[in-house]
């Protein structure tokens, strides 16, 4: 199954009030849940035979004129994910970081670790540098082109 297939199911799943889908085609298989965060519930009931629902088509709202406040991130480089997946700081639950910010790293060393599909990639600096800042926390689902450290 490709990237974009894969992107398109996430955005079905953020968009619509499901919270699991699973998707089989051939031998690969894709299970994508959605977490509730807390405060708020999520209701769910015995299937039952219903009619199809009818497609409604939402007009577009009026774009703001005022964009809203960007967060402040540090300057440099900017590492992004090259897959969707989940993103880890070690190679291990309780060993060390692979990097920290203010630590200077090289080209080629390992920054994180990326678990899509049961595989996990090392994601490595691309350039040389000091980490300026961390932007995802460990154990947090990252998507393709999300970023993930800056390199000053």
């Amino acid at each position: 199954m490709d990237l974009r297939k894969l992107k398109t199911l996430i955005e079905l799943v953020e968009g619509s009030g499901i919270a699991e889908l699973e998707i089989s085609e051939g031998e690969e298989r894709v299970r994508i849940t959605r977490t509730v965060a807390q405060g708020q519930q999520f209701y769910s009931s015995a299937p039952q035979q219903a009619a199809p629902a009818p497609v409604v088509v939402a007009a577009a709202a009026p774009v703001a004129a005022a964009e809203p406040a960007k967060p402040a991130v540090a300057e440099g480089h900017v590492v992004k994910s090259p897959m969707v997946g989940t993103f880890y700081r070690s190679a291990s639950p309780g060993s060390k970081a692979f990097v920290d910010v203010g630590q200077t790293v090289n080209s080629g060393d390992t920054l994180c670790i990326i678990e899509a599909m049961k595989l996990l990639n090392e994601i490595d600096a691309d350039q040389a540098g000091v980490i300026k800042a961390i932007l995802v926390e460990n154990g947090q689902p990252v998507e393709f082109g999300q970023p993930l450290f800056v390199i000053g």
